[in-house]
C-alpha cells in the first residue's frame, strides 16, 4: 500500500507545482511587456486631468517623427517669407529672317531678380539683361510679365526693370544694411541657378571689402564675399541676412570651371540703396562733373604719371572757371602736359577709376579741393561741381 501511495504523492506534487507556476506567469504577463530600462518614459501614457472636480484620463498626443531643429525651422520660415519676393528673368533677342522677313525670338539667357517696391520695379544685374531685346519676369506665383527697362548702371552691374503686375502679386523685399556685416555671420541666397527656380543656398560671409571689375571696367568696391553656392542663373538674386533682409545682390562667382567653387560675390546693399532711386528717376546714375576729359589708366601707367592727366577742358565748365590746364601742343608740335590730378579733398587719386569713384560721394553744387601737379609743382584748386 505504501509503495502505491508514494508515486501518487509525487504526481500530486508535480501537478500542484505546474499549476502554481502557470498562475504566477499569467499574473506577471502585463509587467513583462514594460521596458527593462527604468528611465524610459512612455510618451503615450494618458494624462490625468481634473474637470468639474472629477479626475479624467486624456490620451497624450504622440511625439512627431523626425522633429526639426530650431535652426532648420528658422531657415524654412525665412525661405517661405522671402521666396515670393524673388523672380526669374529670361531674355531674348529679336531676329528677322533675311528671306521670309519673319521675326523670331532667340533665347539669350536667364537670371534672377527681386521686387523692389509696389510700383513693380524689379532689380537685377546689368549683365543679365545686357544686349537683350526683350525681358520677361516670372514671379513666385508662376505668372509671367513682359518687363520694361527703366535704367542701367554698368559701372555697378545693376539694372531696373518694371512690370505691370497687380499689387496683390507684388511683395517687396525687406531692405537691410551692409554697414555692420561681420565675417562668419550666416547668409542666405535665393535665385534660379541653371533655370531651377526658387533655389535656396546657405553659407556665411567669408570676407568683406573685396573689389571686382564691373562690365564697364570700373571697379566695384566693398563687395561681399560669401561661400553660399552661387551658380549661373543666381546673378541678380538677393543675398539675405538671418533676419531675411537684403544685404547684397549676387553678381559673380570665382570659378575655373564656371560652377560654384565656394567663392561668390555680392554688391553691398548700401550701393544698391543709392543707385536704384537714381535709375528709377533718371535712368542712369547722375554724377557731378568736373568738366574735363582725362587719360585712361593704361595711359597713366604707360607714361608713369602720378594720376589722371587733364587732356581737355570743356568750355564754361567748373574746370575752366577754376583755371585747370589741358594738354596742348606748342608751335613746334611739342606736347605740353596739362594738370595731373593727384588728390580730391585729401583723397589720393592715382587712376581714372579712383577719380570716377571719388566723384560718387558728391552732388552737383558741392565745392571740392583738387590737388594738381603742374610743371613739377603741386597746387590746390577749389571748384564747384557741375551737373553731368
Amino acid at each position: 500500500m505504501k509503495t502505491m501511495l508514494r508515486p501518487l504523492l509525487w504526481i500530486i506534487l508535480l501537478a500542484g507545482g505546474f499549476l502554481a507556476g502557470a498562475a504566477w506567469r499569467t499574473s506577471d504577463a502585463p509587467s513583462s511587456s514594460k521596458s527593462s530600462d527604468p528611465t524610459e518614459v512612455n510618451t503615450n501614457t494618458p494624462k490625468k486631468v481634473t474637470v468639474n472636480n472629477e479626475d479624467q484620463l486624456v490620451p497624450a498626443s504622440p511625439e512627431p517623427e523626425n522633429p526639426l531643429l530650431d535652426n532648420e525651422l528658422h531657415t524654412i520660415k525665412l525661405f517661405e517669407a522671402s521666396a515670393p519676393s524673388v523672380c526669374f528673368i529670361t531674355t531674348t533677342n529679336v531676329r528677322r529672317d533675311y528671306w521670309s522677313r519673319n521675326i523670331t525670338e532667340i533665347p539669350r539667357g536667364n537670371g534672377s531678380g527681386f521686387i523692389w517696391d509696389m510700383q513693380g520695379h524689379i532689380i537685377t544685374n546689368y549683365h543679365v539683361i545686357q544686349g537683350a531685346d526683350r525681358a520677361q519676369v516670372t514671379l513666385g506665383d508662376q505668372t509671367t510679365w513682359d518687363a520694361e527697362l527703366i535704367g542701367v548702371a554698368p559701372d555697378k552691374d545693376l539694372a531696373v526693370l518694371r512690370i505691370e503686375a497687380p499689387k496683390s502679386s507684388l511683395r517687396p523685399i525687406p531692405i537691410g544694411s551692409s554697414d555692420n556685416l561681420l565675417v562668419g555671420q550666416s547668409v542666405f541666397a535665393i535665385g534660379n541657378p541653371f533655370g531651377l527656380d526658387q533655389t535656396l543656398t546657405t553659407g556665411i560671409v567669408s570676407a568683406l571689402g573685396r573689389e571686382i571689375k564691373s562690365v564697364s571696367g570700373i571697379p566695384i568696391r566693398e563687395v561681399i564675399q560669401t561661400d553660399a553656392a552661387i551658380n549661373p542663373g543666381n546673378s541678380g538674386g538677393p543675398l539675405l541676412d538671418s533676419g531675411g533682409k537684403l544685404i547684397g545682390v549676387n553678381t559673380a562667382i570665382y570659378s575655373p570651371s564656371g560652377a560654384s567653387a565656394g567663392i561668390g560675390f555680392s554688391i553691398p546693399v548700401n550701393i544698391v540703396r543709392w543707385v536704384v532711386p537714381e535709375l528709377i528717376e533718371h535712368g542712369r546714375i547722375k554724377r557731378p562733373s568736373l568738366g574735363i576729359t582725362v587719360t585712361q589708366t593704361s595711359v597713366i601707367k604707360r607714361y608713369n604719371l602720378d594720376g589722371p592727366l587733364v587732356r581737355d577742358v570743356e568750355p564754361n565748365s567748373a574746370a575752366e572757371r577754376a583755371g585747370l590746364r589741358p594738354t596742348t601742343r606748342d608751335n613746334q608740335g611739342n606736347l605740353q602736359l596739362g594738370d595731373i590730378i593727384i588728390q580730391m579733398d585729401q583723397q589720393d587719386i592715382s587712376t581714372y577709376e579712383d577719380l570716377i569713384l571719388a566723384l560718387e560721394k558728391y552732388q552737383p553744387g558741392d565745392e571740392i579741393i583738387l590737388r594738381l601737379k603742374r610743371n613739377d609743382r603741386e597746387i590746390d584748386v577749389a571748384l564747384v561741381l557741375d551737373a553731368s
